[in-house]
Formats: structure tokens, C-alpha cells, sequence
């Protein structure tokens, strides 16, 4: 597992489908539903970890364009 897709996919097997429409809270609501699972005890504790850094990655990665972005618009 190394991108969002794949945590999509994960996520995908236990038949959770997210799309918000806004990347930053698919990611959001992805992060909310792998913590379910593994509160439920249905993932494994390796998976689980790697899933959350993913979407940690990615959720930084989306706060630093909304920041590039409102930085732009302001000048």
C-alpha cells in the first residue's frame, strides 16, 4: 500500500465507498472509517498503520495547496 487509491481500495473491501466531493474530506471521512474498522477489529494492525500515514500524508499534502492557494488569491 502506497497512495490513496490503495487505501480507497482497502477500504473498498469491507465495502465502504467514499467520495464527498472535496478531496481533503474524502480523505477526512476515509481516516474515520479505517479508525471503525480497526475499533471492530477487522484490519490488521500493520494495514491499519500504514493506511493512516497514507491519508495523513495526503491530508498534509491537500492543507498545503489550500494554503498556496488562498496565498495566491490574496496577492
Amino acid at each position: 500500500m502506497k497512495t490513496l487509491y490503495d487505501v480507497q481500495q482497502l477500504l473498498e473491501k469491507y465495502g465502504i465507498l467514499v467520495h464527498v466531493g472535496k478531496r481533503i474530506w474524502d480523505i477526512e471521512l476515509m481516516a474515520l472509517e479505517l479508525d471503525n474498522i480497526n475499533k471492530a477489529g477487522l484490519i490488521d494492525k500493520h494495514d491499519y498503520m500504514i493506511a493512516k500515514l497514507i491519508l495523513r500524508r495526503e491530508h498534509r499534502i491537500e492543507e498545503l495547496k489550500e494554503e498556496d492557494k488562498k496565498k495566491k488569491d490574496s496577492k
